[in-house]
């Protein structure tokens, strides 16, 4: 325990040192001095309010609240209470934190179990004698988990129809997706070849395989699934004679959010956004359903990418909505997010200290270039004192790995003054549908993924 102190005094006063500018802000709501001190305060005070500290909490250090650029900070605890807020009704580029809106909409509309479908037609003859399809091979759907495994598995399937070779066409339907590719027809070439043993890639091969023995399928690997398409990839919609195959059903959507949110998957989220009619629909079931004023929220994208434009007041309210969401279900916020130094992706490197690990289960945001640079934290994390705080934290207009370093600095300020961070209750297990590492290097490469530090 000692040792985690020191740890943490000295992160604090490496932040003093590196704080003496003080913050930019608003000028209408900037103190004389330049900083805006935190003071605890009732949930939703008006300004001028009377204040009131939380019991076992402490006014955060001048030096975390006076950082190089422009900050927001917003944090509860679970039951209302007000811990510390700075520039609550400012609207700020909240990033990849965009997420959290994305995932709570497609909980209400479709819950948790949902599953994508991807659907295999014929549009043709089957030849049993010799395993063939006289005529094009159509496939649909608009799952954005689907990947080379899930390729491989429907060349099996058809393979149990009899099917191993198409004289035809691949068609391909406008809105299909692989890998994270957004074009249909790359999507359709790399469908084509995973399909075909004799074209797969040695990264299509190592999927399937990986997962195969992940979910203990030793009889699917009992042989190589292989169906050949002699003609070419042809973006159209299903031919109005064509007959259903085989139909694939994605994981649940709740897993599907799982792996999106702990890697900050752009593309997911941008494909689950139009799924439920774009940022104008996400946005407006935000105002709508947690009663936010239109002038809180501004989505222009799905996935936090571009410019967005969210206060910490109303991004409070949708954590909140989405941790009440999941308690609807029997879920939590561990079910969907990152923990902190366990779970892979975008928060496994930050709070690994022994006594941090898993103390916190959050959203991250990055935007090295747009707005000066734009990050945030928005999450939960817990303490030992039994009580659980809801934080949303903002940052832009400077160095993105020092606003990390500040927001880790203020989440761990808010542990030590409610007697130190404890672990959430959560066991860390095996993402049911992991990225294939060459899958997530070309999509890194393509922009689909949240920056982990700066260039």
């Amino acid at each position: 325990m000692k040792r985690w102190l020191v740890k943490t005094a000295l992160l604090l006063l490496v932040l003093a040192a590196g704080s003496a500018t003080p913050a930019q802000t608003n000028p209408s709501s900037q103190p004389p001095n330049g900083t805006l001190p935190i003071q605890p305060a009732a949930r939703n005070s008006e300004p001028g309010a009377t204040t009131s500290s939380v019991a076992g909490t402490a006014t955060l250090p001048e030096y975390l609240t006076t950082v190089h650029g422009v900050q927001g900070i917003l944090a509860e605890t679970q039951d209302g209470g007000l811990v510390a807020s700075q520039s609550v009704d400012e609207k700020f580029n909240p990033a990849s934190s965009v997420k959290l809106a994305t995932a709570l909409a497609a909980l209400k509309n479709f819950g948790p179990d949902y599953r994508f479908l991807t659907s295999v037609w014929a549009n043709g003859k089957v030849d049993a004698a010799t395993g063939t399809l006289n005529g094009d091979l159509v496939i649909t759907g608009r799952d954005p988990s689907f990947r080379y495994e899930h390729a491989v598995m429907l060349a099996r399937q058809l393979n149990e129809l009899g099917i191993r070779s198409v004289t035809g066409n691949l068609i391909v339907a406008p809105r299909f997706t692989m890998n994270f590719d957004w074009s249909a027809r790359n999507s359709g070439e790399e469908f084509r070849a995973t399909m075909d043993a004799a074209l797969r890639s040695g990264s299509a091969t190592r999927a399937w395989l990986d997962e195969r023995l992940l979910l203990g399928d030793k009889q699917s690997l009992s042989s190589v699934p292989s169906v050949s398409i002699a003609g070419e990839v042809v973006v159209d919609s299903a031919p109005a004679g064509a007959v259903p195959l085989v139909t694939r059903r994605s994981g649940k959507l709740v897993d599907i959010l799982k792996v999106m949110l702990c890697y900050s998957n752009n593309f997911m989220a941008e494909v689950i956004g139009d799924t439920l009619g774009g940022p104008p629909a996400v946005t407006n079931l935000m105002i709508n359903s947690l009663n936010l004023s239109p002038d809180e929220i501004f989505l222009a994208t799905a996935s936090g990418l571009g410019i967005n434009r969210v206060t910490p007041r109303a991004m409070m309210e949708i954590l909140r909505g989405l941790a009440a969401e999941l308690r609807k279900h029997r879920l939590s916020l561990t079910d969907i997010l990152p923990v902190a130094g366990v779970d892979p992706g975008t928060l496994e490197k930050r709070f690994t200290d022994p006594f941090s690990r898993g103390s916190v289960v959050g959203k991250t945001g990055t935007l090295i270039q747009t707005d000066g640079g734009a990050s945030s934290l928005v999450g939960q994390l817990n303490t030992k004192s039994g009580r659980a705080v809801y934080f949303v934290i903002f940052n832009q207009r400077g160095n993105v790995n020092r606003f990390r370093v500040n927001q880790d600095a203020i989440v761990a300020s808010i542990q030590n003054a409610m007697g130190g961070p404890a672990p959430f209750s959560y066991r860390p297990i095996q993402l049911p549908m992991r990225l294939a590492n060459s899958n997530y290097e070309a999509a890194k490469a393509r922009g689909e993924y949240e920056p982990r530090e700066q260039q």
